[in-house]
């Protein structure tokens, strides 16, 4: 009797529990509709004929630290925007975790650290996060004109949290857009994301 309650438990909590198939590189990217911090809504489908980039960040981890306070990230923000990149920040820090702040702290931080972002979305639900199976801050995604997610990963190829190895690092995700603007498919189109673990 007892292991048929647990049974009965462990599928309810299945049956609870948001399903989401994992996004696959060269298939589409998963839909989303979300509010940014300005109240603005983002649908991805309504995107579609633009680059797109989506950061997974959390501004209390030392890797996302690594790449704001060397100024890396923002000049990364830029350099996509400049060329029509839509670049889209994510927060999926749940209330009460680290990372987790309302949309006047993310405005304030956005001064703070000189952002160069399109829109950023506040997901502690995270809903979105898990759609996209984003596991550590930062983790990136490139997604092409079509809607198709053609690079998924980390963002540059060492997993270092000191700024002083980003002049020597490959930087995936410039690469990756780089290859777009060319009519060209990203040469790298997975690697392991590393940083801090989401927070949901």
């Amino acid at each position: 009797m007892k292991l048929l309650l647990s049974f009965l438990v462990m599928a309810c909590a299945l049956v609870a529990a948001p399903a989401f198939a994992t996004p696959e590189v060269g298939k589409p990217a998963p839909d989303f509709k979300a509010l940014d911090i300005e109240g603005h809504e983002i649908a991805l489908s309504a995107l579609q004929g633009k680059t797109i980039v989506l950061e997974w960040t959390n501004h209390g981890c030392p890797f996302v630290k690594k790449h704001y306070e060397s100024g890396n990230m923002q000049a990364l923000q830029k350099e996509a925007t400049d060329n029509g990149v839509i670049w889209v920040s994510i927060v999926s820090s749940a209330e009460g975790k680290e990372g987790h702040i309302d949309a006047a702290k993310a405005k304030a931080l956005k001064e703070e650290q000189g952002a160069n972002f399109t829109h950023k979305i506040l997901d502690a639900s995270g809903e979105l996060g898990r759609k996209y199976d984003a596991k550590t801050t930062p983790h990136m995604f490139v997604i092409d004109q079509d809607g198709v997610l053609v690079y998924a990963g980390a963002i540059d190829d060492n997993k270092s949290a000191q700024q002083d190895v980003i002049p020597t690092s490959k930087n995936y995700v410039r690469e990756a857009l780089n290859a777009l603007k060319e009519g060209k498919k990203p040469e790298t189109a997975s690697t392991e994301p590393y940083g801090c673990s989401v927070k949901y």
